[in-house]
């Protein structure tokens, strides 16, 4: 992977990204994916935003390859304080992350979203947590992607600003996916996930019963249950 050739999951990322947008790529490693949105004329500008200080002196060092350092500023920050008011930011991208991190960090400092109407993120594991944050900023889903890579499997959630209800069902397992059950990739996902559950529960069983115990063991049926229901309907 490069910043002229995208892995397919960044790729997918990128094809959210509406032509003439002002980017901010949080979490951005080596600014492939700032430098991929400049090349293919999909953003004007780029603000690449790094917390760790190795991803970050990479991405500095891929942008003067590339010569696109009038375009592309890379930021040494954490989270969306790589944002500046005179950035005129309207799409953020945050990709490779857990969804309860993603949230994490959009809660932070939300109030660097102001000029930003469109979110592209990609959580690797717990999406849910990504809706559940949506429905509670008014921010609403606009479309969702699933895709199975190097035997992982990601899922890439769009979101503009708005008012969204999701019943239990789609906040688990995405409103727009759930309606194609018969994608291979959504059905591999879900089963994996019950799989897993199925393990816990059995260690739960052993284990001594707490009402944290407890707690935890009916959130798990509740989920087994939301999945089985929606694939078998």
């Amino acid at each position: 992977m490069n910043a002229q050739r995208l892995s397919e999951r960044l790729t997918r990322v990128a094809s959210y990204v509406e032509k003439g947008a002002i980017v901010a790529d949080i979490g951005s490693d080596h600014a492939y994916l700032p430098c991929y949105l400049i090349h293919h004329q999909l953003a004007i500008k780029v603000v690449a935003g790094e917390v760790a200080k190795g991803p970050y002196e990479s991405a500095l060092s891929q942008v003067l390859a590339e010569q696109l350092q009038e375009k592309v500023t890379v930021r040494f920050a954490n989270g969306l304080q790589a944002i500046k008011r005179d950035d005129f930011v309207d799409t953020v991208t945050i990709a490779g992350m857990g969804g309860p991190l993603i949230a994490t960090i959009l809660n932070q400092d939300i109030e660097r979203l102001t000029t930003v109407n469109r979110l592209i993120l990609q959580p690797n594991i717990h999406a849910k947590a990504i809706r559940e944050w949506a429905i509670l900023n008014e921010w609403k889903l606009v479309a969702e992607e699933i895709l199975q890579e190097d035997d992982k499997i990601y899922e890439i959630l769009v979101l503009e600003r708005g008012h969204m209800k999701l019943s239990a069902t789609q906040a688990l397992m995405g409103p727009f996916l759930i309606i194609d059950k018969k994608n291979q990739v959504f059905r591999l996902k879900w089963s994996k996930e019950s799989a897993e559950w199925i393990r816990i529960l059995k260690a739960i069983h052993g284990a001594q019963i707490s009402r944290e115990v407890e707690m935890k063991k009916h959130e798990i049926e509740e989920k087994l249950k939301i999945v089985r229901e929606a694939l078998e309907s």
